[in-house]
Parts: C-alpha cells; sequence; structure tokens
C-alpha cells in the first residue's frame, strides 16, 4: 500500500525539484588517463552572463549538438573526441574542454582543436582563470613534476589513499596558463573525474578570492584618508560654539560619510565572497590531500603562505570599513545633536525677546487704552454737555454745567470697564491652548 503513494495530491513547493536536485548539480565525469584538460573561467553576472548563455546556446545550435535547458547551470556536449563542459556559477562561467584518446597522444592537433573551437565562443565577460591540467600514467610523478615546474615554487602532494600525484608550480607560462600535473596511479574513473573537477575548482576559485586582495590596497590609502579627516573634524568639533561653525562641520562630515560609501560601495561584498572562496579551496585541498612528497611543500602549505596573509588583509580592511562607518554615524549624530540644542537655544532666546517686546506692547498697549479711555470720555461727555444746553434752550430747568459734570465720573467709569472686559476676553483667549490639530 505504502508504494502506491501519489504526491500528486499535495501541494508542492515551487522550490521542491530544484532544492532537491541540487546535490546532483554538476555531476563528476568518469575519466580514463592520459587526457589533457584546458579550463577557462570568464567574470559575468548579470547581462554578461546572459550574453555568455546565449553565445554557449547558439555554438551549441551551429553545429547541430543539445543546447541547454533554459533553467540548467551546466552543460556537457562531445565535439568528436573533444568534450566540453559549461558551467554558469554566481559571478563567473567556466569552460572545460577534455581532450582524451586519441587526442592526448596528439598533443598540438588536440591545442588546435581546442584553440579554434574555444574561438568560436564569443565571450564577453573577463577571462581570469586559464588552465591546463595533464594526466598521465607515470610510475615517476616526482621525476616529471621536476621537469615541467619551477623547483623553486613547485607543490607536490599525493591524494589521499596513496594512488595519484599532484603537482604545480603555480606560476603562469608563456601562452598565459597555469600547469596542473596529475600522475594517476590506480584511480577509478569516477574518482579521476572527480579529482580533476576538485583541482580546477581550486584553481579556479583562488584567483577569485584573491580579487577581494586588490580592492583591499586600493582601498587602504582611502580608508587612512577619511579616518584621518575623521579625527580632525572631531578635533575642531570640541572648541566649536556656535550654530554657524556647528553647521559647517555638519555638512564637511556628511559629506565625509558621502564619499565613504561611495568609495567602499561593493568592498563589502568582494570580501565576503573573498572569504566564501578561501573557504572553498580549503575545503577542497582538505578533501583531496594526502601525505608530502619529498622535500617539497604540499598545495595547502604553499598557498596559505601567500592566501592566508591575503585574506587577512581582506578582512582587516573589511573590519575597518565597518568601524569606520560607525564612527562616521556616531560623529555625525553627535554634532547633529549639538546643532538640534544650539537651535533650540536660539529659539529659546528668541522666543524670550518675543515675550519681552510683548510685555513692551502689553505696557504701551494700557498706557494707550487710558489715554483712549480720557480721550472717548472727553468726546462722550462733550457730546452730552450739547445734549444738555440743546435740553435748556428748549426751557427744561436743567443747569448744563452740573450735568456736565455728574456725566464726567460715569462715562470715564464706564468707557474704562468696557475697555477691561474687552481687553480681559482677549487675554483669555491667547492663553486658552490651540485645538486645531486635536
Amino acid at each position: 500500500m505504502l508504494d502506491k503513494l501519489d504526491l500528486r495530491s499535495f501541494k508542492l513547493h515551487p522550490q521542491r525539484d530544484a532544492v532537491l536536485n541540487e546535490v546532483h548539480a554538476r555531476p563528476f565525469m568518469q575519466l580514463v588517463p592520459p587526457f589533457k584538460v584546458v579550463h577557462f573561467a570568464f567574470l559575468a553576472k548579470g547581462d554578461a552572463a546572459t550574453s555568455v548563455r546565449r553565445g554557449f546556446v547558439a555554438f551549441c545550435r551551429e553545429r547541430d549538438l543539445p543546447p541547454p535547458q533554459l533553467s540548467a547551470k551546466h552543460h556537457q556536449i562531445d565535439i568528436g573526441p573533444v568534450v566540453l563542459r559549461w558551467e554558469q556559477h554566481a559571478e563567473f562561467a567556466t569552460f572545460t574542454w577534455i581532450a582524451q584518446s586519441p587526442f592526448a597522444r596528439q598533443t598540438e592537433d588536440a591545442q588546435g582543436a581546442v584553440h579554434s573551437l574555444m574561438s568560436a565562443l564569443r565571450q564577453e565577460g573577463q577571462l581570469l582563470v586559464a588552465i591546463k591540467l595533464d594526466v598521465e600514467q607515470n610510475a615517476s610523478p616526482l621525476k616529471r613534476a621536476e621537469q615541467l615546474f619551477d623547483k623553486s615554487s613547485l607543490a607536490m602532494v599525493r591524494i589521499k589513499g596513496g594512488t595519484s600525484v599532484m603537482a604545480s608550480d603555480f606560476r603562469v607560462d608563456e601562452d598565459g596558463f597555469t600547469k596542473i600535473l596529475v600522475c594517476d596511479l590506480g584511480l577509478t574513473p569516477h574518482n579521476l573525474g572527480a579529482l580533476v573537477q576538485r583541482l580546477l575548482e581550486v584553481e579556479t576559485y583562488r584567483p577569485l578570492a584573491l580579487l577581494g586582495l586588490s580592492v583591499a590596497l586600493e582601498l587602504g590609502p582611502f580608508v587612512d584618508r577619511i579616518d584621518r579627516r575623521l579625527g580632525e573634524v572631531l578635533d575642531e568639533m570640541q572648541g566649536a560654539e556656535g550654530l554657524k561653525l556647528n553647521n559647517h562641520l555638519l555638512a564637511e562630515l556628511t559629506a565625509l560619510a558621502a564619499s565613504f560609501e561611495r568609495g567602499a560601495t561593493g568592498s563589502l561584498f568582494r570580501f565576503d565572497a573573498s572569504r566564501a572562496y578561501y573557504e572553498l579551496v580549503q575545503s577542497r585541498l582538505s578533501i583531496i590531500e594526502g601525505s608530502e612528497i619529498a622535500d617539497y611543500p604540499t598545495w595547502s602549505l604553499f598557498l596559505a603562505r601567500r592566501m592566508a596573509p591575503a585574506m587577512r588583509t581582506c578582512e582587516t580592511t573589511k573590519d575597518r570599513e565597518v568601524t569606520l562607518s560607525v564612527k562616521l554615524a556616531r560623529a555625525a549624530d553627535l554634532l547633529r545633536t549639538r546643532v538640534d540644542v544650539e537651535i533650540e537655544r536660539q529659539n529659546r532666546d528668541l522666543l524670550h525677546a518675543i515675550n519681552e517686546r510683548t510685555g513692551q506692547q502689553l505696557r504701551l498697549q494700557c498706557t494707550v487704552e487710558g489715554l483712549s479711555v480720557a480721550a472717548i470720555g472727553y468726546y462722550v461727555v462733550s457730546l452730552f454737555g450739547y445734549l444738555a444746553k440743546g435740553a435748556h434752550d428748549v426751557g427744561l430747568r436743567v443747569e448744563p454745567s452740573y450735568l456736565t459734570a455728574a456725566c464726567v465720573p460715569i462715562a470715564v467709569g464706564v468707557i474704562w470697564l468696557v475697555s477691561y472686559n474687552t481687553r480681559k476676553r482677549h487675554l483669555k483667549h491667547r492663553d486658552e491652548p490651540s485645538v486645531t490639530g486635536e
């Protein structure tokens, strides 16, 4: 019953096939010595990666060979006795040519065929890695390696199990290739294919890891200059007083931070990538290497002598970048706080001055209001005097001067009371909190 379970009744994760098949990606080839391998790696990501894939598809179709599937990251084709293996990685693409017998016995013809075919593959990416790897059946690997390589930089090691020896001096020959020699002493085709692929990966990841070193060396003087100028700005901040000077320092510090971020763009990715590639190199070598040979260093010891300091330089530069970025941010925040405090102090002084002017205006207004009460009272009393005189003239028994005199305190008191109540209402409305935004 369990054998008849059907997964189609379940809702499958869209990435299920991809993650399950990842362990089968880039399978090892089964190889039989003797043979030669020519390996190229081109930097290609984004549009360049698309162009590399398009060129490889066109190459396959021109020769009536099956092109890679749309989602494929690796593809292998046979062109006569020559095998071409294409692989697409995150930021580079590789082309591996394997020339087996009879081409292995006809070296010049094999290299000529590979050269003509590789020239037909249009490449827009930059070539970083070019390797020639020879696999021979030789019972004297030490003698053969000393014939091919510079003894001063020769590194040799037996692989685990002692069935093969690998050697290289990691130098670039006159044609621009790095050479590797493998003397097979009895590996199975599958294990030999795995060994060859791992050796190619070591020599491909090694230059990619060292790309971070050039970035670190270029950034070193730039980081020193930014760090030095930051110290000068911090010294100026200690004695800086006044909003104008603090604003000037803040503008300079902001420009310094922008310049630093612009100059360091992409470097953190490069350093992280270098560390990852270096770890891959160490991982592959730990899988391959066995015992030492004669007085020659192993690959791990030879490469660590230069790669380990380079990686430490990258890590140190990365740490300095991160630390400097934090220091710039803290300094900018501190200076921005000082500017804000200075602005608040100025606002406080401005409000204090406004309050003083308001008080002066209020006192002046009170004085003016007192004069206004007297003036308005004078006009009211005058009008009342005309009214009293008119009443007297029409025959009423009133004394205009007495009535006018009696009207003076009444008129002035009423006018003052009206003025006082009006001013009180205005002050009450002014002191009430605004609820416009509630």
